[in-house]
């Protein structure tokens, strides 16, 4: 599972890294959290509003920090696909 966090460094996006990686821990799923902060890169989702975060390159949230709750149903929705595409 690949999770991206989209912003520029502010305050709410560290806030959105952060809870963002106690949801993975707390799931105890795989997951590469990464950082995109180039504003071009940003763009490139469609996003216009940070912080963002992108679940295997869907945006799930834009413009606000979701709840850990919200993240780790989005983790759970993923894995649950994921059984039933035969993976």
């Amino acid at each position: 599972m690949k999770i991206e966090i989209l912003g520029t460094g502010c305050p709410k996006c560290r806030k959105l890294m952060e809870v963002t990686e106690k949801a993975i821990k707390d799931t105890g799923v795989s997951a590469e959290i990464s950082k995109v902060d180039k504003i071009s890169d940003i763009m490139n989702y469609g996003v216009m509003v940070t912080p963002a975060l992108a679940v295997n390159g869907k945006v799930k949230v834009t413009g606000r920090v979701p709840s850990e709750e919200e993240i780790k149903n989005w983790i759970k929705e993923l894995q649950n696909e994921g059984k039933h595409n035969g993976c």
